[in-house]
């Protein structure tokens, strides 16, 4: 076998030992920390001794002399047909002292193995696990072309998984060991520094079988038993609790403790009181408290101390979600102006409430606190939905909304415009309307024709240094004159024409369109003028003597 090939099986070998300990460990550890005061059946009793018997098979784990070819070596196979047997002496209900004995034989080699050493078991229930560290003495007889024997010290480690059938015997499922031994065939073995002379085995140990157990009883664990009343409370009532202890010595002075999970509580002795107040109701409305108590005999060393848990719902009392009420002022705005929203909130159960959450489906909307501001700048005519929430201490809402309409601005009222005005150069006839007025007249009576409800106001100015009476008088009416009835024939009705006079200081008629609805706006700083009194002057009066010598000529 090369160097290669037995250090693979030399590791393979700790490797399958160290597993099953790793296996075995968390149960043991388990059963180490399991609670003193579960409860124990008969068939659960930690007996006082163990013995085990069953059938064994090993692997050697090495090579022996072969006298036939010395130096060479032969490799032991494994040897199935075997016996194991042990038995225990349990110290406590997981530490015990194991002596083993291992015997297996075939047609090459036999292996006896007696060891002693520790046992440490896990008790569960149906179910025991154990590892054991073994050490002691081993005989290795082969017969491989003639025969010898070699004694020398072992070392066995491994553990195991019993069954419990019933109290008396349980089924021993499975027992694998690592098991290591030291021989010496030094007077097979002749030359120096061959490790044959001293061969080490690391072998693998596989056992099963059944275990008879003797004496024990079981333990009576100490118990306690917790109540509440009543099971069912509102926030703020009271619970009472209490705890009756049993199988504990009656001669000792026992101590309680006592835990909620919710609530404040106060305890003495085996009564209670749980204040629940503060405690939530959680999502359904309703929160389940528990309440512990552990009793413990200070005077007893072991079996010394037990707990109990009893548990009650308290409910929270009905909720009412707040009340809110929004009004909106002004209800109705313009476009591009302002509107503020109130909203009126409180809780039936009197506890805090805030608003907040605005919102708006035009415009635009800020709120602080109880009011908010909408600016209806770019909305859209008609009504805007503004929606505020209301929201207690407790995470209950409510929501409501009210509405604010929106209308486009009316139209701007009309407005009075002057449209030009003429000059009066000629000097000689300082009222005439010359025809470059008159050009600018035919525009103004164009757009009377157009507007047949606008009106015309013409406005007379003069110059201080005119001294002629009521000259800016008569360049009104010449204006009227002429869009009433001049050489264009533009036929405005005058009615729909005001003359007045102005303080401008020129010497220049102005011409204002006032269109229906509209106002003059000069109309406080000029006076009308009164026709009656200022006639307007034709342009080319006719000669008198004419007339008289017509009239006579008849």
């Amino acid at each position: 076998m090369s160097l290669c090939q037995e250090a693979y099986r030399r590791c393979a070998s700790v490797a399958l030992a160290l597993a099953l300990v790793l296996i075995a460990l968390p149960s043991l550890l388990n059963a180490q920390t399991a609670p003193k005061s579960s409860t124990m059946s008969s068939g659960d009793a930690v007996p006082k001794a163990e013995w085990f018997i069953g059938y064994q098979w090993l692997n050697p784990g090495g090579n022996v002399p072969d006298q036939n070819t010395p130096p060479n070596a032969f490799k032991l196979p494994s040897i199935a047909p075997g016996m194991g047997t042990n038995v225990t002496y349990n110290f406590t209900k997981n530490l015990g002292l194991e002596g083993n004995f291992g015997f297996d034989y075939n047609h090459y080699a036999n292996v006896e193995a007696l060891t002693v050493g520790p046992k440490f078991t896990g008790r569960g229930e149906g179910v025991n696990y154990f590892v054991h560290t073994l050490v002691g003495w081993e005989r290795l007889g082969a017969r491989t072309h003639g025969d010898f024997a070699s004694e020398g010290v072992a070392f066995v480690l491994g553990g195991g998984m019993d069954l419990k059938l019933w109290k008396p015997v349980s089924l021993r499922l499975f027992e694998a060991d690592y098991q290591w031994s030291h021989q010496n065939f030094a007077r097979l073995v002749s030359t120096a520094g061959d490790p044959l002379r001293h061969p080490e085995y690391e072998g693998v140990r596989l056992t099963t079988g059944l275990v008879f157990n003797f004496g024990g009883a079981p333990e009576v664990p100490v118990a306690a038993a917790c109540s509440v009343q009543p099971a069912e409370v509102m926030v703020g009532e009271p619970v009472h609790a209490t705890v009756v202890a049993s199988n504990f010595n009656p001669k000792h002075t026992l101590t309680y403790t006592w835990a909620s999970n919710g609530g404040k509580i106060e305890g003495k002795d085996t009564g209670a009181t749980i204040d629940t107040n503060g405690i939530g109701g959680g999502i359904s409305g309703s929160y389940t408290t528990t309440v512990t108590a552990t009793v413990t005999d200070s005077k007893a060393k072991k079996n010394n101390t037990a707990s109990c848990t009893a548990s009650f719902t308290v409910k929270e009392p009905p909720k009412n979600p707040p009340q809110i009420s929004c009004s909106a002022s002004p209800s109705t705005v313009q476009t591009g102006t302002s509107a503020t929203i109130t909203c009126t909130c409180t809780s039936p159960d009197n506890v805090p409430v805030t608003v907040g959450g605005w919102t708006s489906s035009g415009g635009s909307i800020s709120g602080s606190g109880n009011s908010a501001t909408l600016n209806t700048t770019g909305a859209s005519s008609g009504p805007i939905r503004i929606s505020a929430t209301c929201t207690d201490s407790r995470g209950l809402t409510a929501s409501t909304s009210s509405s604010v309409t929106v209308e486009n601005p009316p139209p701007p009222a009309p407005q009075a415009s002057k449209v030009n005005e003429c000059q009066y150069p000629n000097v000689k006839k300082p009222w005439r309307v010359d025809n470059t007025c008159k050009a600018a007249l035919d525009d103004v009576a164009l757009k009377l024709q157009q507007d047949p409800d606008a009106k015309l106001v013409v406005v007379g100015n003069a110059d201080p240094t005119e001294k002629r009476k009521n000259l800016a008088g008569e360049r009104a009416v010449d204006v009227k004159a002429y869009i009433s009835g001049g050489e264009a024939k533009q036929n405005i009705d005058p009615s729909r024409i005001e003359t007045r006079t102005g303080n401008a200081g020129t010497a220049t008629s102005e011409h204002w369109i006032v269109p229906a609805g509209a106002t003059f706006p000069g109309a406080s700083t000029t006076t009308p003028v009164d026709e009656t009194k200022v006639k307007a002057i034709p342009d080319h009066p006719k000669p008198v003597a004419k007339k008289k010598a017509a009239k006579k000529a008849e």
